[in-house]
């Protein structure tokens, strides 16, 4: 029995932690290494308004709430996304507190250096050079182990939550913890908690070509369903721009290299082969359009020229593109490009998922007792579109608020309800080895036909034939969970399903385009349309 069971180790589930650790025992589940997180491969920054002296000169919550709207095409919870919004300089205070070191001003350490991004009208992304998401990662992680009562446990993948609707009461649904696989053992352990949190962070490994670690399978999420947790907004996957373009590489970390949209903000500019500035030809504001508006316009220049790929040219930049971003300069050169010299060839990938579990303002979801924050939460916070930067702040102030109000109604120690006895985990028989072959092949047609049917451009005609493919696909992997004794591989598989099919039911629903979400079906937005995709299972 553990007071707090979460299950993340990015920035909204150590910071959950390390808060939560004071109240009681908690425990982190983690399916990888702690590191092996969204988290730690973000590399522009986090936006955050800070105090006036310290925020760049005409800023305002205001005007971080209107770009944050307007990035969000209509969509966003503006009272939800106000109070996030407003709580970026307590985070920062908070994040340096546990050892963050983000860039100071070269003219004057007492203050940071703040970037910009595309979609925001001031300067008010906070950074570590290129890595700042690996440099919160690092601080959260050391705290983590240095904090008494916090339990990190890695290597332990998560399978599914245990509520009392699933051991078959009638009268309440609340979660009671989760069966979790210890992947060196192969034994399956049951975690007791009264108070679960899900960090999860996205899916974006349903797409064939994505920026996320290979750990981005979308667990929480489908966990979530499974047991019963209302959905919301999944048709917004949000692609980045510019994933490095280099067909001929091998391992992950090669193929879905991010450069990021920091370089845009610093100046440099998306051409094609030309060299025209293409973008500028859907929006003003050129390359440091929000996200949407960009990677539907390389999606055009691709399939109107028959082109790879575009290019991000940073020659402009000159010394300055090094200094700032040196851990992508230095990787491009690894990959055997010089970017100071030759534009750099990218291609728009899956990077975010803006919907997720829906939560209220205190990360509460429909189950009791179960919260979820970060990327696997649907807060209201992103709408149609998310506003580059603003997802590390979401994941910090979640953490905060899911924990005050965890303490309000559920504080440890003080009314907790009996609980029916968990059953012991029923284990599968094992698989014959040379038929785990079948999990990689349903591994890469989910991917391809996601790739091919659900990305930046869809019809409905695409999207039929994406369901009827997914519907298959289920029925395989049911087989080999039910079948076979679990391992990562099954798990993951049998979760990138249930996510890409949320992904697919959404979209079909949403008939018009938003934000992210683009049809030629109905390439307008609709004012009819301007509510949240809900999905319930039960």
């Amino acid at each position: 029995m553990t007071d707090f069971l979460v299950l993340g180790s990015g920035i909204a589930g150590l910071s959950f932690a390390i808060k939560a650790a004071a109240h009681g025992s908690v425990t982190v589940i983690t399916k990888g290494k702690l590191l092996n997180s969204n988290t730690a491969w973000a590399q522009g920054g986090i936006s955050a308004l800070l105090p006036p002296g310290l925020r760049e000169p005409g800023d305002s919550l205001e005007k971080h709430l209107a770009d944050t709207l307007d990035a969000g095409a209509g969509l966003c919870h503006e009272d939800a996304t106000r109070t996030i919004l407003e709580e970026g300089a307590e985070t920062i205070e908070e994040l340096v507190a546990w050892g963050t070191d983000f860039d100071k001003d070269e003219n004057d350490p007492t203050r940071f250096s703040l970037g910009k991004e595309g979609g925001h009208s001031q300067r008010r992304i906070l950074h570590a050079k290129d890595t700042t998401g690996r440099e919160i990662a690092e601080s959260l992680v050391e705290t983590a182990r240095q904090t008494p009562n916090l339990t990190l446990l890695e290597d332990h993948f998560a399978i599914d939550l245990v509520t009392t609707a699933k051991l078959g009461s009638a009268t309440e649904d609340r979660v009671l913890g989760a069966y979790v696989l210890d992947k060196e053992t192969g034994e399956v352990k049951i975690f007791r908690s009264d108070r679960v949190v899900l960090a999860t962070g996205g899916c974006g490994k349903t797409y064939l070509y994505t920026t996320n670690p290979d750990s981005a399978t979308g667990d929480g999420l489908a966990m979530a369903w499974r047991a019963g947790a209302t959905i919301a907004n999944m048709e917004f996957v949000q692609f980045h721009p510019t994933c490095f373009y280099n067909p001929g590489a091998t391992g992950p970390e090669a193929r879905s290299f991010l450069v990021s949209e920091a370089v845009r903000g610093e100046g440099a500019k998306l051409i094609n082969a030309e060299g025209h500035e293409f973008v500028k030809d859907h929006d003003e504001r050129g390359s440091l359009a929000p996200r949407d508006i960009v990677a539907r316009a390389i999606d055009h220049e691709l399939k109107k020229t028959g082109a790879p790929c575009v290019y991000l040219d940073v020659r402009s930049l000159g010394d300055h593109f090094a200094e700032r971003f040196p851990f992508i300069h230095q990787t491009l050169v690894d990959f055997g490009h010089d970017a100071t010299q030759d534009p750099i060839p990218v291609v728009p990938a899956a990077h975010y998922q803006c919907g997720g579990v829906q939560t209220d303002i205190e990360g509460k979801t429909t189950i009791r007792g179960l919260f979820a924050i970060g990327e696997v939460a649907c807060t209201g916070l992103h709408g149609a579109n998310r506003l580059a930067s603003n997802s590390l702040l979401e994941g910090n102030v979640m953490a905060r608020r899911a924990l005050a109000e965890i303490l309000r109604l559920y504080p440890p120690g003080k009314d907790t309800l009996p609980a029916p006895d968990i059953p012991d985990w029923e284990y599968g028989d094992t698989a014959a080895p040379d038929e785990l072959v079948n999990i990689y092949h349903n591994w890469d047609e989910l991917r391809r036909t996601m790739q091919d049917y659900v990305s930046i451009v869809r019809t409905d005609n695409r999207l039929r034939r994406a369901s009827t493919r997914l519907r298959n696909l289920k029925k395989e992997v049911r087989e080999f969970y039910w079948g076979h004794r679990v391992n990562p591989d099954i798990l993951e598989l049998r979760n990138l399903v249930a996510c890409a099919s949320l992904i697919i039911d959404c979209a079909i629903r949403r008939k018009e385009s938003r934000g992210i979400h683009y049809t030629l079906d109905y390439p307008e937005p609709r004012e009819s349309f301007q509510r949240d995709t809900v999905l319930r299972r039960f």
